[in-house]
C-alpha cells in the first residue's frame, strides 16, 4: 500500500511539472507573436527605403522570426547568455538582460534560413560585447558595397535608428559640400571684382609714345588681324593648360603646334602690313583648333579661373621686370661712361705735366664784385659743366660782366681747372675751387657730414650685407645714389659762407642748358623772399606731400601738404635776405631732426622745400622747363622758348639713356672739335 501511494504521488508531480512547462511555453510563444507583429509593422513603415530582395523573400514565406528589442514596460524581460571572444582571443560567457539593450540592436532567429547566418551571429555577438563594455560604440556601415553587388546586402537587419543615423550623415555631408561650393563661389566673385577694379584703374596710355588705342591717328582696322592672332594665342595657352590637366594629349599637342606657328608668323610685327602673307591662313587654322577645344573643354568657371591665374602670373612678371628695369636704370645712371672717365684723366695729367698747377688765379676783384652777375655751379662732371658755361656765355650781351664760381671735389679739381684754363670762354670769368679747401665745412658745423660719420648711415650705404639689390625697390635704389651723400650736393645751403661778399647769386645745376640771356633775373624784385624759383606743381603733382612724410606730426603740424613744390636747377638767391633770416640755421635744425630719415628720404629738394617754406618767390614758367631727363612727352614749343631747360632725371644727355629727341639741345654746346674730346672718342 505504501508503495502504491508513492507511485501515485510521483505521477501527480510529473503531471503538474508538464502542465507548468506547457503554460510557460504558451506564454513565451505569445510574447514572440506580439514581438513579431510589432517588428513587421516597423519594417512595413520603412519598406520604401529598403525594398531589398531578402525583405521580399521574408515577407513571402511569412515565417521570418526577426525580432526587434523593445523597451515597452508591459513586455517580459529575458536573460540572454552569449558566448564571445574578447580582444585577447579568449572565449567568454556572459549574461545580459534584454532590457539593458538599446532599441538600435536587432537579433535574428537562427531558424530563418533566408538570412545570412554568419554575419547575423557576428552582429549579435558584437552587440552583446558592446553592451558589456561600457563606453564602446560599434557601428557597422552599410554604405560601402562591392562593385556589381547589391547596394544594401543586409538592409533587412538594420533598425530604424541606424537608418536615421545614416540619413543624418548624408544630410551633414550634403550640407558641408554645399558650404564649400558656396565658399568657392564667393572667393571667385571676390577675385573677379578685384580684377575688374584693377582693370578700371589701369592707365593704358604711354606719354609721348604711339598708342594703338588712339583712333584719331590710326585706322581702326589697320592691325585687326594682328590683334586677332594675339588674342588667339592667349586662348590657345588657356585651353592647352586645361587640355593637359584633362589628359587630352592630342588636343594639347595640336594647340601647341598652332601656337608656335602663329607666334612665328607674328614675329616682330606691329601692324597687319608687317605680317607674313600666310598670317590669315594661320589665323583660320588656329580658329578651327580653338573651336574644337571649346566644344570639348569649355567650362565658364574653369576658363575664367585659368585666365585669372594667367593675369596674376603676368602681373607678377611685370612687377619683377619693373624692379629689374629700375635697378638697371639706376646702375646705368650711376656708372660713368668710359669717355667721361677718360677726359678728366688726360686733363689732370697735362695739368701737372705742363705746369698749369703753378698758374695763379686772376680777376680776384671780379669774383667779389657784387655789381656783376655771379653764377654758382657745384659739379664733378667736366663736360657737363662746360656746356652750362658755354651756353650761358653764348647768350649774354656783356660776357665780361658774368662770373662763374665752380666748386668741385679733390678728385676732379685738376681736370676742371685745366679745362677752363685752356678753354676759357671769351671775356667771361671762371673761378674753380676745391671743396676740401673750405676748412669751415666740417662735421662740427655741417649736419650732413656729422650724420655721415654715424654708424647707421655707414651701415645703410657701405655695408655689403645690407639689402641693396633688386628687392629693395626703385625708390630705395634711387636714394642710394652716391650723389645724395656728396657735399657738393648740399653745398647750396651754405652759399653766404662760400661767397660772403656777394648780394645775389644764380645757382645752376650741371644738367641744364641755357638758351636765353639770364641777366634780367637779377632785376626781379623777390618781395622779401630768399629764393626765386619756378613752381613745379601741376594739379596734384609735385606738391609737398610727394616729398615729405606727413604721417609724422613734426611735418604735418608745420607744413601744408598741398603747398606747391619748386625745383632746384635754376634759382636766383638773395644772400642778404638769406643772412637776415638765418636760412642755414633753419636747414641745420631740420637736418638734425631727420637723422633717422623719418621726415623725408635723402636728397636736397625735401630739405630745400622745408628751409625755403614761405620764402620762395614764384618765377614765370618760361624761365625754367624741367623733365627732359625722364619725360618724353614735353611740349616742343615750351622747350624751345624756355630760358633754361633741365635734364632732371636719370636720362642725362651725356649718357646712352638720354631721350634721343632732346639730346641735340645739349650737344650743340659741346666742343666736339676739342683735342681732348677727340682723344677720348667723345663725338655726336
Amino acid at each position: 500500500m505504501g508503495t502504491g501511494e508513492r507511485t501515485i504521488s510521483s505521477s501527480l508531480c510529473l503531471q503538474l511539472i508538464c502542465i507548468s512547462l506547457v503554460v510557460c511555453h504558451i506564454d513565451f510563444v505569445g510574447a514572440d507573436a506580439l514581438d513579431i507583429s510589432t517588428t513587421r509593422r516597423e519594417f512595413k513603415e520603412f519598406r520604401p527605403l529598403h525594398d531589398c530582395e531578402q525583405c521580399r523573400l521574408g515577407k513571402e514565406e511569412g515565417n521570418s522570426s526577426i525580432t526587434g528589442v523593445s523597451n515597452q514596460p508591459d513586455e517580459k524581460d529575458f536573460d540572454i547568455i552569449a558566448t564571445y571572444s574578447d580582444a585577447s582571443g579568449a572565449v567568454r560567457i556572459s549574461r545580459v538582460k534584454m532590457r539593458d539593450l538599446s532599441a538600435s540592436w536587432v537579433w535574428e532567429n537562427p531558424m530563418d534560413g533566408n538570412l545570412d547566418q554568419p554575419q547575423t551571429s557576428q552582429a549579435v555577438e558584437d552587440s552583446f560585447q558592446s553592451g558589456i563594455r561600457s563606453g564602446e560604440n560599434v557601428e557597422y556601415s552599410t554604405d560601402e558595397h562591392q562593385e556589381g553587388g547589391s547596394r544594401y546586402p543586409h538592409m533587412s537587419s538594420m533598425s530604424p535608428v541606424k537608418l536615421m543615423r545614416r540619413k543624418k550623415r548624408h544630410e551633414r555631408r550634403d550640407l558641408r559640400t554645399a558650404q564649400l561650393i558656396g565658399q568657392d563661389k564667393e572667393t571667385d566673385n571676390q577675385m573677379v571684382a578685384a580684377a575688374i577694379e584693377r582693370s578700371e584703374g589701369l592707365d593704358t596710355t604711354v606719354k609721348g609714345k604711339y598708342s594703338i588705342w588712339r583712333r584719331d591717328f590710326n585706322s581702326p582696322n589697320s592691325d585687326s588681324t594682328l590683334k586677332l592672332m594675339r588674342d588667339q594665342l592667349l586662348m590657345a595657352k588657356a585651353y592647352a593648360n586645361i587640355a593637359k590637366s584633362k589628359n587630352e594629349t592630342s588636343l594639347y599637342d595640336s594647340l601647341l603646334k598652332h601656337s608656335r606657328e602663329s607666334q612665328h608668323t607674328i614675329g616682330e610685327a606691329s601692324s597687319d602690313a608687317e605680317l607674313h602673307p600666310s598670317a590669315l591662313d594661320r589665323a583660320k587654322a588656329m580658329g578651327h583648333v580653338l573651336s574644337v577645344a571649346k566644344d570639348q573643354l569649355y567650362d565658364c568657371a574653369i576658363v575664367a579661373r585659368k585666365f585669372r591665374a594667367m593675369l596674376q602670373s603676368t602681373e607678377k612678371n611685370v612687377n619683377l621686370l619693373k624692379e629689374k628695369n629700375a635697378f638697371s636704370i639706376q646702375l646705368a645712371a650711376k656708372t660713368v661712361p668710359k669717355p667721361l672717365h677718360c677726359l678728366p684723366l688726360h686733363l689732370a695729367t697735362d695739368y701737372y705735366l705742363q705746369g698749369y698747377h703753378k698758374k695763379q688765379d686772376l680777376d680776384k676783384e671780379k669774383r667779389e664784385d657784387p655789381s656783376l652777375y655771379h653764377y654758382a655751379i657745384f659739379s664733378d662732371n667736366v663736360l657737363a659743366t662746360s656746356v652750362v658755361v658755354n651756353s650761358t656765355v653764348l647768350h649774354t650781351k656783356e660776357p665780361e660782366k658774368h662770373v662763374f664760381h665752380i666748386v668741385t671735389d679733390k678728385l676732379n679739381f685738376a681736370a676742371m681747372r685745366m679745362w677752363f684754363l685752356v678753354n676759357l670762354p671769351p671775356k667771361a670769368t671762371v673761378h674753380v675751387e676745391n671743396i676740401d679747401d673750405f676748412k669751415w665745412l666740417n662735421s662740427s658745423y655741417c649736419s650732413v657730414l656729422r650724420q655721415l660719420e654715424s654708424a647707421r648711415i655707414k651701415e645703410y650705404y657701405f655695408k655689403a650685407n645690407h639689402p641693396s639689390s633688386i628687392s629693395t625697390g626703385s625708390d630705395n635704389l634711387k636714394y642710394r645714389n652716391p650723389k645724395y651723400l656728396s657735399m657738393l650736393n648740399h653745398l647750396r645751403f651754405y652759399l653766404p659762407e662760400v661767397y660772403p661778399k656777394l648780394d645775389k647769386i644764380l645757382f645752376l645745376d650741371d644738367d641744364i642748358v641755357v638758351q636765353k640771356d639770364l641777366t634780367p633775373l637779377w632785376s626781379i624784385d623777390l618781395g622779401g623772399m630768399v629764393n626765386g624759383a619756378v613752381e613745379t606743381c601741376k594739379q596734384s603733382f609735385h606738391r609737398f606731400d610727394k616729398y615729405l612724410n606727413f604721417s609724422n606730426p613734426k611735418i604735418s603740424e608745420n607744413f601744408d601738404q598741398n603747398a606747391c613744390g619748386w625745383a632746384f636747377g635754376m634759382n636766383i638767391l638773395d644772400l642778404k635776405e638769406w643772412k637776415k633770416r638765418n636760412i642755414t640755421g633753419i636747414y641745420h635744425h631740420w637736418q638734425d631732426m631727420n637723422e633717422d630719415r623719418t621726415l623725408w628720404k635723402l636728397g636736397t629738394l625735401p630739405p630745400g622745400l622745408i628751409t625755403f617754406y614761405n620764402l620762395t618767390y614764384p618765377l614765370h614758367r618760361g624761365w625754367h622747363v624741367l623733365g627732359l631727363g625722364y619725360d618724353p612727352a614735353l611740349n616742343k614749343t615750351e622747350i624751345e622758348n624756355a630760358a633754361v631747360i633741365h635734364y632732371n632725371g636719370n636720362n642725362k644727355p651725356w649718357l646712352a639713356l638720354a631721350v634721343s629727341k632732346y639730346r641735340s639741345y645739349w650737344s650743340r654746346y659741346v666742343m666736339f672739335d676739342n683735342p681732348y674730346l677727340r682723344l677720348c672718342d667723345i663725338s655726336e
